[in-house]
Protein backbone atom coordinates (compact mmCIF):
# COMPACT_ATOMS: atom_id res chain seq x y z
CA UNK A 1 0.00 0.00 0.00
CA UNK A 2 1.38 3.46 -1.00
CA UNK A 3 1.93 5.86 1.74
CA UNK A 4 0.43 9.08 2.08
CA UNK A 5 2.48 12.03 1.12
CA UNK A 6 1.12 14.90 4.14
CA UNK A 7 3.71 17.42 2.96
CA UNK A 8 2.05 16.91 -0.21
CA UNK A 9 -1.51 17.62 1.19
CA UNK A 10 -0.37 20.23 3.78
CA UNK A 11 1.47 22.11 1.45
CA UNK A 12 -2.12 22.58 -1.42
CA UNK A 13 -4.08 23.30 2.02
CA UNK A 14 -1.59 26.36 2.64
CA UNK A 15 -1.35 27.69 -1.05
CA UNK A 16 -5.23 27.27 -0.91
CA UNK A 17 -5.42 29.45 2.33
CA UNK A 18 -2.85 32.34 0.79
CA UNK A 19 -4.58 32.52 -2.67
CA UNK A 20 -8.61 32.94 -0.32
CA UNK A 21 -7.10 35.04 1.93
CA UNK A 22 -4.86 37.59 -0.86
CA UNK A 23 -9.11 37.38 -2.88
CA UNK A 24 -10.14 38.70 0.50
CA UNK A 25 -7.60 41.70 0.27
CA UNK A 26 -8.42 42.06 -3.46
CA UNK A 27 -12.28 42.18 -2.55
CA UNK A 28 -11.48 44.57 0.63
CA UNK A 29 -9.42 47.06 -1.55
CA UNK A 30 -11.93 47.02 -4.41
CA UNK A 31 -14.50 47.89 -1.82
CA UNK A 32 -12.74 50.46 -0.08
CA UNK A 33 -11.65 52.62 -3.43
CA UNK A 34 -15.72 52.33 -4.28
CA UNK A 35 -16.98 53.92 -1.28
CA UNK A 36 -16.92 51.19 0.87
CA UNK A 37 -19.73 50.12 3.35
CA UNK A 38 -18.29 50.79 6.67
CA UNK A 39 -17.73 48.48 9.48
CA UNK A 40 -19.83 45.25 9.80
CA UNK A 41 -21.12 45.42 6.35
CA UNK A 42 -21.98 42.94 3.74
CA UNK A 43 -22.64 43.02 -0.22
CA UNK A 44 -25.68 43.73 -0.64
CA UNK A 45 -26.70 44.26 3.36
CA UNK A 46 -27.89 47.86 4.09
CA UNK A 47 -28.28 49.10 7.55
CA UNK A 48 -31.70 51.42 8.06
CA UNK A 49 -30.92 55.17 9.69
CA UNK A 50 -32.06 56.08 12.94
CA UNK A 51 -35.50 57.06 12.90
CA UNK A 52 -36.83 55.27 10.25
CA UNK A 53 -39.49 52.97 10.00
CA UNK A 54 -39.45 49.50 11.39
CA UNK A 55 -40.88 46.45 10.73
CA UNK A 56 -41.14 43.39 13.56
CA UNK A 57 -39.78 41.46 11.12
CA UNK A 58 -42.28 39.01 10.52
CA UNK A 59 -43.79 40.81 7.27
CA UNK A 60 -47.45 40.95 8.59
CA UNK A 61 -47.19 44.43 9.79
CA UNK A 62 -49.81 46.53 8.20
CA UNK A 63 -49.63 50.21 7.90
CA UNK A 64 -51.11 51.10 11.39
CA UNK A 65 -48.59 48.80 13.02
CA UNK A 66 -44.85 50.20 11.81
CA UNK A 67 -43.87 52.16 14.50
CA UNK A 68 -41.51 54.86 13.98
CA UNK A 69 -38.61 55.32 16.08
CA UNK A 70 -38.14 58.88 17.43
CA UNK A 71 -35.40 59.73 19.03
CA UNK A 72 -36.14 62.47 21.62
CA UNK A 73 -39.16 60.16 22.74
CA UNK A 74 -41.80 62.62 22.53
CA UNK A 75 -45.39 60.82 21.69
CA UNK A 76 -47.18 62.34 18.55
CA UNK A 77 -50.01 65.16 19.79
CA UNK A 78 -53.38 64.28 20.40
CA UNK A 79 -55.59 64.14 17.93
CA UNK A 80 -52.54 64.96 15.12
CA UNK A 81 -53.08 62.78 12.37
CA UNK A 82 -49.96 62.01 10.64
CA UNK A 83 -50.59 60.88 7.52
Amino acid sequence: MAKPNYAFEKRQRDLAKKKKKEEKMVERKARKAAGGLGEGGAEGESLAPEGDVTDPGDGTAGASEIQRDDPTGAAPAAGSDAR
